[in-house]
């Protein structure tokens, strides 16, 4: 018979709200007299965390948004909240001049067919300088692999890392520079390696529960990140079936129809299409990814209409 898994414990001045696959995890932090948020979703979901900051923050200002990095399911409550509370939002510096002109195409917005509510940034992330949140000293650590722009936050007094899409319980996020054909596995070798001597005590992933288990963590990641390696194929088709699975998540339900029509405007799985299938009809190739979604229990296929399953 299997146990319960204990809860991590996290200190008393943060909360994390796991909020599922569209959207990121959010980290609530109470720092005195004001609370910050590390990540903050996807646009769909932003009225529903901005009804729950307005719970937490019992009467405190919000005074800061930090984002780990600026894929759209990290970035989408920030305009919402913004408007609400008015905090100072603070990003990473790699694609600061892109979110300042609004470039959707160097931010990925574009690439991917995700949408996110146009927002600017106060500060940026001093990679050199921790960052203090919830009365925590936060070394800063440079992501890579899947976005070469992410950061992580590791407090050595608590052995605690804010991991974002760097490393999940069950792995870790899509390659997203190997796509492109820049170096992205190599990367992500290196921050696994920077996690595992670190060793944390507690990880708060970007996505899914938190976990204690870091080095069962790492064994699953490490072993998926050779899977990938071996066959930059592999890498492609798990970014296509993600890409398309984020989407119905959106829409919930969809013709193929709409699905070809909706990807054949981004350049994400045209790309994929171009260097790694180029034998094959763009249809067909994304009719092929949706196939194993519906087979891997991910999507199902009622009344005419591809429907996401939770």
């Amino acid at each position: 018979m299997s146990r319960a898994r204990a809860p991590a414990r996290l200190p008393a001045s943060m909360q994390v709200l796991e909020r599922g696959w569209l959207s990121s995890n959010s980290i609530v932090f109470d720092d005195g007299g004001t609370i910050s948020l590390v990540d903050t979703g996807y646009v769909t979901h932003a009225p529903m965390l901005v009804q729950l900051v307005e719970q937490l923050r019992r009467g405190r200002p919000l005074a800061r948004i930090v984002n780990t990095h600026l894929h759209s399911d990290h970035v989408g409550g920030n305009a919402a909240l913004r408007a609400q509370f008015s905090p100072t939002i603070v990003i990473p510096p790699g694609l600061a001049t892109a979110v300042r002109q609004w470039d959707e195409q160097r931010l990925n917005y574009a690439a991917t067919g995700q949408r996110c509510a146009r927002f600017d940034y106060d500060e940026l992330i001093d990679l050199d300088r921790p960052l203090r949140l919830g009365g925590l000293q936060w070394e800063v650590i440079g992501g890579g692999g899947h976005d070469p722009e992410m950061v992580l936050f590791y407090n050595h007094d608590e052995r605690m890392l804010i991991a974002a899409d760097a490393l999940w319980e069950n792995g870790f996020g899509v390659i997203f520079p190997e796509l492109e054909g820049a170096s992205g596995f190599a990367e992500q070798q290196e921050v696994l390696d920077r996690i595992s001597a670190l060793a944390p005590r507690i990880v708060i992933p970007g996505h899914g529960a938190v976990f204690a288990d870091s080095g069962a963590a790492l064994e699953v990641a490490y072993r998926r990140l050779q899977h990938l390696r071996s066959d930059p194929e592999r890498n492609a088709r798990h970014a296509s079936k993600v890409l398309i699975k984020f989407w119905l998540l959106e829409v919930r339900s969809a013709t193929l129809e709409q699905l070809h029509r909706h990807f054949a405007r981004t350049d994400y799985l045209r790309l994929i299409h171009r260097r790694y299938f180029p034998h094959h009809d763009f249809a067909q190739m994304i009719d092929a990814q949706v196939a194993e979604l519906v087979r891997a229990g991910a999507a199902e296929f009622a009344g005419g209409l591809l429907h996401n399953r939770d």
